[in-house]
């Protein structure tokens, strides 16, 4: 049941980066194995983050819908 458990979190995980969604958990996760020290940003912030790097904005970005 593990196992199965563990699939479906890769496939949910899968799907989830196909769309565009950014996965919260696992940059937490990341974040404190590999970066203890650094400050995670909330999901507000983290969302918004991801927003910006796929769909442009800032100066010298060019923004796009798709």
């Amino acid at each position: 049941m593990r196992d199965l458990k563990g699939v479906f979190r890769q496939i949910q995980q899968a799907g989830r980066m196909l769309v565009g969604m950014p996965d919260y958990d696992n940059y937490v996760a990341h974040l404190q194995s590999h970066h203890p020290e650094a400050q995670a940003m909330s999901y507000e912030e983290f969302f918004r983050e991801r927003q910006l790097s796929r769909y442009g904005g800032g100066v010298g970005k060019i923004s796009r819908c798709c």
